[in-house]
């Protein structure tokens, strides 16, 4: 996780996390997007069981299923999930999420991402990456890094981008690499997505890398494949690595042994992230004891109304700094509905 203060807590000068929320209860104060939250300040031990979010480093070759896999396997916990897709041939970041915190997944996904990605130039694959078939070979000794950059600029921002067959992208109910598997290549329609950085951190011909900040659903493959395209040669990932998703940086991320071994040997909240650590950059709100037993019962609560552009949805804490969950603004009751209200105290 990004934090200003380094890996072991915020910036000496940083104000703790409840001067940041203290303005009364029921106030609705934006925390550090980079800053711990409430959560991360209390021992790891505190966390339920079995329940939290692990930053996995993603070692290539294995699916982002056979992670999950191994995980469920080595704590003995049904409900796992990873919140984003790895290609076997990637390495790197994969956000795992355990217990309650499966329900925080698409909250994750929904965070940009952000990649180190090395191209080919010169050679084209049916899917895009070196696990592809070669469908074409042209000379790319012509290749300026010039032309390189004044390429990239066309990628840059919101874009329009086709699937490739080797994804997991639906068509008529079925994923589209099972059907690249038989042989079938069907029309897909181009996707709005945003590329929010994009640039060429080296250039060793005939290869070069890219570092990237993207919106969920972007596929660096493609862009590899598109650039190739652009400059007239063909291209085609040969390593990416994704070094952040949302708050959790690969600085963070555990290798998967690491976390097996952890399981295995009993020390597994050590790596465990709570849950509201996904959360950081929505708002937060501090409610008294009777609020929080309302929320809990699902009823709504009074409370301050949330200022023009924020976030649909607020986290909530208890007066103690305990994550309760999330909840959103009914503007017609003019109340707050609680969304997601997590059991206990992470």
């Amino acid at each position: 996780l990004a934090n200003p203060g380094g890996p072991g807590g915020p910036a000496a000068d940083a104000p703790p996390w409840w001067a940041r929320l203290h303005a009364g209860a029921g106030d609705i104060i934006p925390l550090v997007p980079a800053g711990r939250t409430p959560a991360m300040a209390a021992a790891a031990g505190h966390a339920p069981p079995k329940s939290g979010i692990l930053v996995v480093d993603k070692p290539a070759g294995c699916t982002s299923h056979d992670v999950v896999a191994a995980i469920r396997r080595a704590s003995g916990e049904r409900r796992v999930g990873h919140a984003g897709t790895l290609d076997p041939m990637a390495t790197g970041v994969l956000v795992v999420c355990m217990g309650s915190a499966t329900r925080v997944v698409d909250e994750i996904q929904a965070t940009p991402k952000a990649y180190r990605a090395r191209v080919r130039l010169g050679v084209r694959t049916d899917s895009g990456d070196a696990d592809g078939r070669v469908v074409g070979e042209h000379d790319a000794a012509g290749v300026t890094r010039d032309a390189v950059e004044a390429a990239l600029a066309r990628f840059r921002g919101d874009i329009l981008q086709t699937p490739p067959m080797v994804s997991a992208v639906k068509h008529e109910g079925r994923r589209l690499y099972a059907l690249a598997r038989q042989g079938i290549e069907v029309e897909r329609a181009p996707r709005p997505v945003t590329v929010y950085a994009l640039t060429l951190e080296d250039w060793a011909p005939p290869e070069l890398t890219l570092a990237l900040r993207v919106s969920k659903g972007t596929y660096v493959r493609t862009i590899a494949d598109d650039l190739g395209e652009a400059l007239g040669v063909g291209a085609h990932l040969t390593a990416l690595r994704r070094t952040a998703v949302g708050p959790f940086r690969v600085e963070a991320a555990d290798p998967l042994d690491r976390v097996v071994a952890a399981f295995e040997g009993g020390w597994w909240p050590a790596l465990m992230h709570p849950l509201d650590a996904a959360l950081v950059d929505y708002a937060a709100m501090v409610v008294d004891a009777p609020r929080v037993a309302a929320l809990r019962h699902g009823q709504q609560v009074d409370g301050p109304a949330p200022g023009p552009g924020a976030s649909r949805l607020v986290r909530v804490y208890d007066a103690d700094g305990q994550f309760v969950g999330l909840v959103a603004w009914d503007p017609v009751e003019a109340r707050w509905q609680p969304d997601r209200i997590f059991p206990g105290a992470p």
